[in-house]
């Protein structure tokens, strides 16, 4: 248990890194948040279709583990915001992740620059599901291959 304590722990360095991070306050809903300028900066959107999304990502330091390699968080933070915005709708609820699997096939380093493929595989009633597919860009290697089972509540007439 010790061992695992040290190796989760922050170094000096991390801890003062971390002590000197500023993070405004903000009302809910005005701006960008601390989570999309930490987990989502730099994610460009390259092509638009019904059903599919492609985006271009490079690896910045802030979401890489100990060893310089693309931390597993931040893929599955990728993969769930791909698959949900390939059904993003202006004026409904966004949809929800109800079932999320995702395949670590290899690794990505600091500055790979990655494409993130999203296709909507099907929809029934308020259920969608999409494939992820994050791959080097230079290479072609997958990375992760992730699908998600997503939920909408129907919009309602209040009528």
């Amino acid at each position: 248990m010790e061992r695992a304590k040290k190796f989760l722990g922050l170094s000096q360095d991390e801890s003062e890194a971390v002590s000197r991070l500023a993070v405004p306050e903000r009302q809910a809903g005005e701006g960008k948040s601390f989570y999309d300028t930490f987990a989502l900066a730099g994610n460009r959107v390259v092509r638009v279709e019904p059903g599919l999304i492609v985006c271009s990502f490079k690896v910045p330091p802030r979401l890489t583990d100990r060893t310089g390699k693309l931390a597993s968080g931040a893929i599955a933070n990728l993969v769930d915001v791909a698959g949900i915005s390939v059904d993003f709708v202006e004026g409904l609820p966004m949809n929800v992740s109800v079932d999320m699997s995702i395949s670590h096939l290899s690794t990505a380093k600091l500055d790979d620059e990655l494409e993130i493929i999203s296709k909507r595989l099907g929809q029934r009633g308020g259920c969608t599901g999409t494939l992820v597919l994050v791959r080097n860009k230079a290479t072609g290697e997958i990375i992760a291959e992730g699908r998600l089972s997503m939920f909408r509540t129907q919009a309602s007439s209040k009528l």
